[in-house]
């Protein structure tokens, strides 16, 4: 920022604005400037009366070039304040606290839903905890590392933006010193020469006495503007001093977000990313005791289902015999049934064989008959 700018201790007067450049030192700031002859100290007020009696209104060249060094310099001044202030990128700045802001709100776990979640959640939370703080983590590193660049940059703007402050005070008074030295000789000549000049010409009425006299109202003329442009240009340097605070304003309340955000945003961060992973780490192990307990007490109340049961079966079997009463009972029916089938089919076996007998015999009558028949 400071490229190309040089700064002066104290205001130099000359009569030969451009010579050869010198390297300056540089010097702690002064008060604020003011336009006042009162700002002069004792030494630049005998400068100033020193370089009044130099100043030759009837030498062209000095009246053309009268304060014109440092009106160059102060134009040349002037172009590197406003550069600095179209080209500070104050707004990348703020698009990079921007972009911490963003990575710290979007760092919140997503949660899953559904029964299957209980146990997924548990085991898969923390881990997706930490991958997320790890990668906002390095984006914020990365921001970081930056905005300290930045910092940097600004401290250093901030601190030539003090020396631009006081070479603008130099400047200032400078110019303040060529005025008053200008409007001195211009009095001076003015009541004096000029006013001789009038009275020779009004007494002896020659066109040579008033052509002189016009010719050196118009040098007096001519030097009456070239004050006035350098008061136009002190009036620059009187708007180039809340300029420059305001651009070194500007650069301090940013260097000053960057530091809360670096010393007090990202470690308050950090440390409450690490209690929100150690209440996780509590939070996951109350569940996991949780699910013990609720499937120990599950297991303990199915096993003692079973053992009811079990123990009701075994207590019944052992209770019972080897053949059921039932089924002795039908069993019992079932043979005396069968027993009596037998005795019917019997009963009905003999009947049936006396009556086929008698019908044998009965037969066996007719055929001997028949036969007693034939052979008689």
């Amino acid at each position: 920022m400071s490229e190309g700018l040089e700064f002066a201790d104290a205001p130099v007067l000359t009569l030969d604005p451009f010579p050869e450049k010198e390297e300056i030192a540089e010097e702690k700031k002064p008060a604020e400037p003011a336009w006042d002859d009162n700002i002069l100290t004792e030494e630049e007020r005998r400068m100033v009366e020193q370089f009044t009696s130099q100043i030759d209104l009837h030498n062209s060249n000095i009246v053309l070039q009268y304060g014109a060094g440092t009106q160059k310099k102060m134009a040349d001044f002037s172009e590197k304040a406003l550069e600095n202030v179209q080209t500070k990128d104050l707004g990348e700045i703020g698009d990079l606290l921007t972009g911490v802001v963003t990575e710290l709100k979007g760092f919140d776990a997503e949660e899953e839903k559904g029964f299957l979640a209980r146990f997924k959640k548990s085991s898969n939370k923390l881990t997706a905890l930490k991958a997320k703080y790890d990668k906002a983590e390095t984006n914020v590193n990365k921001i970081c590392k930056v905005l300290e660049g930045h910092q940097v940059q600004l401290m250093k703007d901030a601190a030539i933006l003090d020396k631009m402050y006081e070479q603008n005070k130099i400047y200032f008074k400078e110019l303040s010193m060529y005025i008053l030295a200008g409007k001195k000789k211009l009095e001076q000549v003015r009541q004096t020469e000029l006013a001789d000049l009038i009275a020779k010409a009004n007494r002896s009425g020659l066109p040579e006495d008033a052509q002189e006299a016009k010719d050196l109202e118009s040098l007096c003329t001519r030097f009456e503007k070239k004050i006035h442009d350098l008061e136009l240009t002190r009036m620059i340097s009187i708007q180039t001093a809340p300029q420059i605070r305001l651009v070194q304003n500007n650069d301090t309340v940013m260097v000053e977000k960057i530091q809360s955000t670096i010393v007090n945003t990202i470690p308050l961060w950090k440390s409450q990313m690490v209690l929100a992973m150690g209440v996780e780490h509590s939070a996951q192990a109350a569940q996991a005791q949780r699910q013990v307990t609720d499937l120990t007490n599950e297991l303990l109340m199915k096993n003692a289902e079973r053992l009811k049961v079990a123990t009701v079966e075994t207590a019944r079997e052992s209770e019972r015999g080897i053949i059921d009463m039932e089924t002795l009972r039908k069993t019992n029916e079932s043979l005396i049934s069968t027993l009596d089938e037998v005795m019917r089919i019997q009963k009905e076996g003999k009947e049936k064989r006396r009556e086929a007998e008698k019908e044998m015999n009965r037969l066996e009558g007719e055929l001997k008959k028949k036969l007693l028949q034939i052979q008689g």
